[in-house]
């Protein structure tokens, strides 16, 4: 009686086994791929295509596997910079225009493009209307101790939209970056050029400390912080010169050692600048005493190769890689960059292991403004131009919507390959989901076969233009 129990269980497990593999190839087979879609003529913005079904169709002659057994980097998220400019602007709109704009950008619907990075300026950018630090004094006078430190010039505008933003979306992430010290600290006086004096390192640091405390006292947390944007460009209006040893210097004896006193656990990113000058990092990652005190690199991309970020992961893989700005121009009615741009910012810096993206910036006015004088930005386009309440969606919109709607933080980045003029990344989501983004820079449709667990859908992507696929 026993033998013939157990013989019947066996059998009635081997036909569950064999239906559950059954059902699980049937459900493989019915699968669709979601499929969001931008042109260059801009026919097709982030617009929803026919879902494509999984099949065991045969190979076309370009073929993208997709392996989520090999997984890379975790993601922070994508988004871009909210100037003193962009935050101004905002300012400006009727309050219910502001809130529906700022629901398109962050929250995670059907028809928003969920922003979860944020990067912030720490004191004044060349994207703000006039030049201020948190610590301004009469020339002659210093504030060593802070005293006199005040954010009250981002009360008008900055700290009112965070707070928006927080209503909207709790846990974005905040990036913040200065373009300069207080001109008094630094060795020619001005918000222009100059360094920072080394008997000033110290003050410095307690201005960062005073930042993030009272930003966290207004419900902001700032996730991040980078030393100085653009460290080896002095033409910006501010703007400070800092060179590995002196930003190395700086990390290891003041800021690193300020952060821990006060109980900050605020990261600390280097460098912020483009990868063509990859000793920079790779100096200050190299000095034990400055590198416990870091999280990782950051990087611009106007200058250099994304393969960099992959060396100095290469060489310090305990660290961090992270692209905290770039400008993608376009706006106006032409024709829409948006294949290169996909290539060359998102995919290029997470295939090489970025954490984020973030995309410079926000939202500039028609006439590419605000802006500082004698050093601001004359030709930096937002990602929406603001011109009153009217919004128009430029290519870093498109640019960034392609992954900040579907890649939620948490994302892992997994394997996907690539073919000539077709460039791809592809994510698992903390849901399940996988995504994959590409982009097809050639001046003709490209149709190709994307793998998955043995299934296959055949897809095309008309020329110079992006998609993203989800299933």
């Amino acid at each position: 009686m026993n033998r013939r129990l157990a013989t019947f269980s066996l059998c009635a497990l081997l036909i569950f086994l064999s239906l559950s593999s059954k059902a699980r190839g049937q459900r493989d087979a019915q699968r669709d791929a979601q499929f969001w879609l931008t042109t260059a003529d801009r026919s097709a913005l982030l617009a929803p295509q026919t879902p494509l079904h999984f099949s065991d169709s045969s190979d076309t002659p370009l073929t993208v596997n997709v392996n989520d057994m090999a997984q890379f980097q975790s993601i922070d998220g994508f988004g871009v910079a909210l100037t003193g400019g962009s935050a101004q602007l905002l300012m400006r709109m009727d309050p219910a225009k502001r809130r529906a704009l700022l629901k398109e950008l962050f929250e995670r619907q059907e028809n928003s493009i969920g922003i979860s990075y944020l990067r912030l300026t720490i004191g004044a950018s060349d994207m703000n209307d006039h030049v201020f630090s948190y610590d301004d004094l009469p020339p002659g006078q210093t504030d060593v101790d802070q005293a006199k430190f005040s954010l009250d010039p981002d009360r008008a505008d900055v700290i009112p939209v965070m707070k928006e933003i927080l209503a909207i979306n709790p846990g974005i992430k905040i990036l913040a970056c200065p373009w300069s010290a207080p001109a008094w600290m630094k060795t020619n006086n001005k918000v222009k050029g100059g360094n920072l004096k080394p008997e000033y390192y110290g003050a410095f640091a307690k201005y960062f400390v005073k930042y993030v405390e009272g930003m966290k006292a207004e419900g902001i947390n700032i996730d991040a912080v980078t030393v100085e944007n653009e460290p080896l460009n002095p033409k910006n209006t501010p703007s400070m010169a800092m060179f590995a040893s002196e930003e190395g210097a700086f990390v290891a004896k003041s800021l690193g050692p300020a952060f821990r006193q006060a109980g900050i656990q605020t990261k600390i990113l280097l460098y912020d600048h483009n990868p063509d000058v990859p000793s920079y990092p790779l100096s200050i990652l190299g000095d034990p005493e400055a590198s416990k005190f870091v999280d990782g690199t950051a990087f611009h991309l106007y200058g250099g190769e994304t393969s960099v970020f992959t060396d100095v992961h290469n060489k310090y893989p305990n660290k961090n890689l992270y692209m905290t700005e770039q400008s993608v121009d376009g706006s106006g009615n032409g024709p829409l960059a948006i294949a290169d741009a996909v290539t060359r910012v998102p995919i290029a810096s997470t295939r090489n292991w970025s954490r984020n993206v973030l995309l410079w910036n926000m939202a500039a006015d028609p006439h590419f403004g605000p802006h500082t004088n004698d050093g601001g930005c004359t030709m930096c386009v937002g990602a929406v131009t603001l011109d009153g309440n009217n919004v128009t969606r430029n290519l870093a919109y498109y640019t960034i919507a392609h992954f900040s709607k579907f890649v939620p933080p948490g994302s892992v980045r997994i394997e996907s390959t690539e073919q000539e003029q077709l460039a791809t990344v592809a994510f698992l989501t903390p849901d399940g989901k996988i995504v994959l983004a590409a982009s097809n820079t050639a001046n003709f449709q490209k149709t190709f076969t994307v793998k998955y667990h043995g299934k296959s859908f055949t897809t095309t992507l008309p020329p110079e233009s992006a998609g993203t696929y989800v299933w």
